[in-house]
């Protein structure tokens, strides 16, 4: 049964690598190579929403061949303002770690 209340956040929204034809959510700038759960993880919390479920086994749709993960937000605006704030932290992060 479909849930209206939360929203579920997949790895591949934000992977680089990926085609939009194949998940990509966002802009390639706005994007980081082969993002991991925990970095998901930080940047949400860092962009201020709450995880209510998180899950690394799991294969997103377009891709069942890859395993890949997803967190789970509380709805409170619309999915593209979530994935851009959260994009804007993952870069952030990702920037401060190459340096």
């Amino acid at each position: 049964m479909k849930d209206y209340e939360h929203v579920v956040i997949w790895l591949d929204y934000f992977n680089k690598n990926l085609k939009k034809s194949k998940g990509r959510r966002i802009g390639l700038e706005k994007c980081v190579f082969d993002p991991s759960l925990k970095e998901l993880i930080d940047a949400t919390k860092s962009a201020g929403f709450e995880i209510t479920e998180s899950d690394d086994k799991v294969r997103f749709p377009k891709r069942p061949f890859v395993r890949s993960g997803y967190v789970v937000l509380p709805k409170g605006s619309s999915k593209t303002t979530i994935l851009n704030k959260i994009s804007e932290k993952l870069v952030a992060k990702r920037s401060k770690q190459s340096k």
